[in-house]
């Protein structure tokens, strides 16, 4: 920018020109990656909380199993569902 405020020709314009747009493409593109890298922390955050929600989950149905009775008897037969074919 300098070389363009002391030369003052046209390449020595475009440049600065180019250098300008290039720092300003380079901002967006550093605040594009801050929101996305925002956003995956708060996503990892949250699986860590649901992964804690799901320990206790199968902590506690572990639990309800162990004091679930034991049926040692054998389980009743069951009526057949279906239609019956007149074999006559």
């Amino acid at each position: 920018m300098m070389a363009a405020n002391i030369l003052r020709s046209p390449k020595a314009v475009q440049m600065s020109i180019f250098l300008v747009r290039a720092f300003v493409k380079m901002r967006d593109t550093i605040h594009a990656n801050m929101t996305i890298l925002k956003r995956l922390a708060e996503l990892d955050k949250r699986f860590w909380e649901h992964d804690d929600m799901i320990h206790v989950l199968i902590a506690e149905l572990r639990n309800m199993k162990n004091q679930l009775p034991a049926d040692d008897a054998p389980p009743a037969k069951s009526k057949k569902i279906g239609f019956l074919a007149d074999n006559s």
